[in-house]
């Protein structure tokens, strides 16, 4: 059994003592040594995604931007990116976790998660849901039987799907009602299209359950990567903000990737801007408190 500083249970834990409560972190970004062959989803218009992203090229706007540390959360569908990435972790002390990928239908994921216990920065995992072409995927009994393990071994499990996999995300959480969720990038509404209908009744749905947060992280990228505005993003954020309330709101910058529509500091500035009139509290909660208390990040760094 997970032993250490996570226990199962409902993401309503306090954040422990440890925790700094003026920390800032960034939730959600990734690093990688750039591998064509294996990096087939950074396509010909993403040219600036297409080299090495490492620590050393992250911390300055980290600093700039007044940010404490981050979460490195996986980009590749292979034990060997977790590896990778608690290295990084282990080396840089400013990488407050990791979100890594582990197979949750492998025979032998009970075992693979006693092989990584070790690691006090492994926070949770992630699959990259969007690019499975059923819809219905995370209702499978082999995905929903290795969530579960997850949970009871006290990992987090982040959700990267699009708007018409929502449906089935509603289902997964009301059947774990006890695993803590993470929405990433809110499930890339349209915003180049501005059709959120649906989007926003499955959002305020979603929010019922009070197991899962969201990232506000990536939007930017899935509005027009050249002349998105504030303004543009608002309608997305207010649904955000009305349903999940200030405390199971995460900011995340989805650096590199948020490079094809801008430079860290005006992703930075979009929150910043959304945020100006929140009180302390409620801007503490979003800029760090929250992401400390859902991934239960467990000490100072």
């Amino acid at each position: 059994m997970r032993t250490g500083k996570r226990e199962p249970g409902p993401e309503s834990k306090t954040i422990p003592t440890a925790i700094s409560v003026t920390m800032i972190l960034d939730a959600h970004q990734h690093f990688w040594h750039y591998q064509p062959q294996r990096d087939t989803w950074i396509s010909d218009d993403m040219q600036v995604l297409r080299r090495d992203f490492l620590p050393d090229d992250l911390l300055p706007l980290l600093k700039a931007s007044g940010i404490d540390g981050c979460i490195a959360v996986q980009a590749d569908s292979s034990l060997e990116e977790t590896h990778f990435l608690l290295g990084l972790a282990a080396q840089y002390p400013w990488i407050a976790g990791v979100v890594g990928w582990v197979d949750l239908r492998a025979n032998d994921l009970e075992a693979q998660l006693e092989a990584l216990a070790s690691f006090e920065k492994l926070l949770g995992f992630r699959h990259i849901v969007q690019a499975e072409p059923d819809p219905a995927f995370l209702l499978r009994p082999d995905v929903i039987g290795g969530i579960s393990l997850l949970g009871r071994q006290g990992y987090s499990f982040d959700l990267l799907v699009f708007p018409h996999q929502l449906p089935a995300v509603l289902d997964l959480v009301g059947l774990l009602p006890d695993q803590r969720f993470v929405l990433d990038h809110a499930a890339k509404p349209y915003l180049r299209s501005g059709h959120f209908r649906g989007w926003e009744a499955n959002i305020r749905a979603l929010a019922e359950s009070p197991n899962v947060s969201v990232k506000v992280s990536g939007l930017v990228t899935e509005a027009d990567w050249q002349h998105w505005t504030y303004e543009q993003c608002l309608p997305v954020l207010e649904v955000l903000a009305e349903a999940f309330g200030h405390n199971r709101l995460l900011y995340g910058s989805d650096w590199p990737v948020c490079l094809l529509a801008g430079e860290y500091g005006r992703v930075k500035g979009l929150a910043d801007q959304w945020t100006q009139s929140w009180s302390p509290e409620d801007k503490a909660a979003f800029r760090g408190e929250n992401a400390a208390r859902v991934y239960r990040i467990g000490r100072k760094f």
